[in-house]
């Protein structure tokens, strides 16, 4: 069975910090691109960050420089850490695993940014 169960998340005060883990299994992880989207309520889902198999990375413009996506293939875990974060950033966090024609999702978790 193949999952992607994600951990971290939680609530921060702006201008801190959280790591967000992604750890994969029933999949051979190092074919995969990895990544996370984020949907706030009311609000359109939003791709995020993403890094390929080659460990090429790319991030949304209002998160650059904030955030950074690497992936430890022997771990089967790719990690977001989040820095400087602003209410803004405020959303569940899904990851995802893509290869070719298949694309798996984990089932989110929370990030709450707030005084």
């Amino acid at each position: 069975q193949v999952q992607l169960v994600e951990s971290g998340g939680g609530l921060v005060q702006p201008g801190g910090s959280l790591r967000l883990s992604c750890a994969a299994s029933g999949i051979i992880f190092s074919f995969y691109d990895m990544g996370w989207y984020r949907q706030a309520p009311g609000k359109q889902r939003e791709l995020v960050a993403s890094i390929t198999r080659e460990g090429t990375t790319n991030y949304v413009d209002s998160v650059k420089g904030r955030f950074t996506l690497s992936r430890d293939n022997a771990k089967n875990t790719a990690y977001l850490q989040m820095n400087s974060l602003k209410p803004e950033d405020t959303a569940v966090y899904f990851c995802f695993g893509k290869r070719d024609y298949v694309t798996y999702w984990g089932q989110g978790t929370r990030v709450t940014v707030s005084s």
